[in-house]
């Protein structure tokens, strides 16, 4: 049996992300921020799909693109119900 040993970043070098609790489904939040930034924006975003939290979805996202991905959100009407740095803050 080998054993791989993982490489491990360096927390300044690791992206600096947001954890959100929406509570619409995955797809029409990324078709959100799709349709008001763009393809080019939703990569630099780096929108992620975290889990499903009982009816409510988590999503993440760099933290440099929070504020667009909020306004995509709040332009198609989905309520952002909370926003945290850990997945632990948001109550998960």
């Amino acid at each position: 049996m080998v054993m791989v040993k993982r490489l491990k970043l360096k927390p300044s070098a690791r992206d600096k992300r947001r954890y959100f609790l929406v509570g619409a489904s995955n797809a029409r939040v990324e078709k959100a921020i799709l349709d008001y930034v763009g393809v080019l924006g939703f990569a630099k975003s780096a929108y992620v799909f975290v889990k499903k939290f009982g009816a409510k979805n988590i999503g993440s996202c760099l933290v440099k693109s929070l504020e667009n991905v909020r306004a995509a959100l709040a332009f198609d009407g989905i309520r952002i119900e909370k926003v945290s740095g850990t997945l632990k803050g948001l109550g998960v």
